[in-house]
């Protein structure tokens, strides 16, 4: 698989791999270790270098997943991890961005991920209750320590986005793009342009919808989808149109590629700087993912793609209460 250079020579693979399906989040079965594990080898062998995770994510057990499959590989992935978020037993989320925390906690991915240095370490969220100046001037300490050797946020705004910038210099920016989520192309994506940092897009296939595989009625009692607002019933349905324009350029290119597929090519679209991460836990969504790779998207096919709307059902991913829990419909468990 081909690569892609983002800020300060931080070279990684044309597509990620976004692991947290593979501990949580999607219902019945969520854990299945050994399937994890083949999916990880595998992706490996395709050439995908940057590996996503984070402490939260089971919580913990995502991170020793890729800690003990991923070793004989260290040399050449690249493991991205995140902190700043604190599973309750509740399920409820707690932000903290306290220096000894993000200290402590580097220090326990460190430990899970079996390596002595963690390539990018990423501001999961943004605590209120702590000025920013102070918990990235804390995540610089870390890079000059040698414990990290890159930076990254999430969910942060453009003005949240220039203040860590001039703290310590930022490699990446990850917030979800999609073609139904495309308004971060259009506001964070030219602040990383005009600054020379890297976007790590997630959820490139919209969790699964863009897929055409995913319907209302599949979702699992506890499949944290059900409270993405985007897959309520009715809005499922009006999102329909979406999934109508993937497969008419599907149709274009002779239906021979998935609407998975043209979904992930109009992320790699966007530009040199912007990495797709989508995540599966399964073998065959794997190869079907890393394929779009080499999927190259007509005028004609971008054209039709920017033309579709975005999704009906708005997502929340700032809301906090003074207490630093998520508000938002989605916070219990989606944690990208």
């Amino acid at each position: 698989m081909w690569e892609i250079k983002l800020a300060d020579g931080f070279t990684v693979s044309a597509l990620g791999l976004g692991c947290s399906s593979m501990s949580h989040g999607y219902g019945p079965g969520d854990r299945d270790d050994e399937e994890s594990a083949k999916v990880l080898h595998r992706a490996v062998d395709l050439g995908i270098t940057l590996f996503d995770t984070a402490d939260v994510y089971g919580p913990f057990t995502n991170e020793e997943l890729l800690g003990r499959t991923l070793e004989p590989y260290r040399d050449r992935i690249r493991f991205a991890t995140k902190c700043g978020l604190i599973a309750r037993p509740d399920g409820n989320l707690t932000r903290n961005g306290r220096p000894e925390h993000l200290r402590a906690a580097c220090e326990a991915s460190l430990r899970r991920l079996r390596t002595d240095a963690i390539d990018l370490y990423q501001l999961h969220r943004i605590d209120p209750d702590v000025p920013l100046a102070e918990t990235w001037g804390a995540l610089g300490e870390l890079v000059t320590e040698g414990k990290v050797r890159a930076l990254g946020i999430s969910h942060a705004t453009t003005a949240e986005l220039d203040l860590v910038h001039r703290v310590f210099p930022l490699t990446t920016a990850q917030y979800e793009l999609s073609v139904w989520a495309p308004e971060n192309g259009a506001e964070v994506l030219p602040w990383c342009r005009a600054h020379g940092v890297g976007f790590l897009a997630f959820a490139p296939i919209g969790r699964g919808f863009l897929s055409g595989k995913v319907s209302h009625d599949s979702l699992y009692t506890g499949d944290s989808r059900n409270r993405d607002p985007r897959f309520d019933l009715d809005a499922m349905q009006a999102n329909e149109v979406i999934l109508a324009g993937l497969r008419d350029v599907c149709a274009r290119h002779g239906g021979a590629v998935t609407p998975s597929q043209v979904a992930i090519a109009w992320v790699l679209a966007q530009g040199p700087d912007v990495v797709p991460i989508p995540g599966t836990r399964r073998l065959r969504w794997l190869e079907e993912n890393a394929a779009a790779a080499e999927l190259r998207l007509t005028e004609e096919d971008m054209q039709q793609l920017d033309r579709l709307p975005s999704a009906i059902g708005e997502m929340r991913w700032d809301a906090v209460r003074p207490d630093g829990a998520d508000l938002s419909r989605t916070a219990r468990t989606t944690q990208d």
